[in-house]
């Protein structure tokens, strides 16, 4: 009997060795990023079968990791293909716009001209989006997320957006704060600003107001302004891609706002809207950063 309790003894002694060898070359493989196969000191036909077919998995893993890699780089080209495609010809729409808008044609085939470039630039701006926004939901890019002072990239965003402001007589009111700092992706974080910032310029009817406060360990900026009279908007699907509401069929595309939601999500924030007499407000939270680099 003693010696029978000694041999179970030994054996669950070694079986306890050979999973913390196990564990230890998982551990490994993970803290490395190394693709060493498992191995076992000894021999033990169920902890042999264990080991082969842990390899097993972790050989499928990597073969499934090489075919999305070989799949997103495939997805990249054929967005870069296809988006070249659609860039040659509407650039040589655009050159033969600007032959005709030097020469000398009546005041009606002006106007003509004129509405067909408005088009043309309307239809440039579409396929930037498009490819952008199949990109970003296909594509999955990095979420590099820093220290980034939100008020200075809000700054920023109006400053370059002045041409289109003052086309549209618009103007924003950003009160000074003190810095408030998101963890975020600083050019994912850029272009929801100009995004939502271009948004107002296409559909505000009065002026656009940025605000940008701390509250229970997030930052969060909102947009508003007020909307045309009549104006008919679901702020449940306003994130969706392609809803443009009623009252915006000819001016925009609806993945402007789109893309915004799926950057905010990225850097695990959330979006909404609200409308309210005839008031429209779009709220974007982001975790605030600490000086530790992490969120509370």
């Amino acid at each position: 009997m003693i010696i029978l309790i000694l041999l179970l003894s030994v054996y669950i002694v070694f079986i306890h060795q050979q999973l913390r060898s196990i564990n230890r070359q998982l551990g490994k493989r993970l803290a490395e990023h190394t693709r060493q196969p498992v191995s076992l000191d000894l021999l033990s036909k169920e902890l042999n079968r264990l080991a082969i077919h842990i390899n097993q998995c972790l050989k499928a893993e990597e073969n499934l990791r090489l075919q999305a890699m070989r799949e997103e780089k495939n997805f990249k080209e054929l967005i870069a293909n296809i988006s070249h495609d659609l860039r040659t010809p509407l650039t040589a729409v655009k050159g033969y716009q600007q032959l005709l808008a030097n020469g000398d044609l009546p005041s009606d085939q002006q106007e003509k001209l004129r509405i067909a470039r408005k088009h043309t630039e309307a239809l440039g701006v579409l396929i930037e989006l498009f490819f952008e926004y199949t990109y970003l939901l296909n594509a999955e890019p990095e979420c590099r997320a820093e220290k980034v002072n939100v008020g200075n990239l809000i700054a920023e965003g109006v400053a370059a957006a002045v041409p289109l402001l003052e086309e549209r007589g618009l103007s924003v009111q950003f009160e000074e704060t003190p810095p408030r700092f998101a963890l975020a992706d600083r050019e994912m974080l850029a272009r929801i600003v100009n995004n939502l910032i271009r948004n107002g310029c296409e559909h505000a009817s009065g002026q656009i107001q940025i605000r940008l406060k701390y509250q229970e360990e997030k930052i969060i900026l909102s947009f508003g302004n007020p909307v045309n009279n009549g104006v008919v908007l679901d702020v449940k699907r306003l994130f969706d891609r392609f809803y443009t509401g009623d009252h915006a069929r000819s001016k925009g595309t609806g993945l402007g706002l789109a893309i915004v939601k799926l950057l905010v999500e990225r850097m695990k924030g959330s979006v909404s809207a609200s409308l309210e007499k005839g008031y429209l407000e779009m709220v974007v939270e982001l975790p605030a950063y600490h000086e530790s680099g992490s969120v509370d």
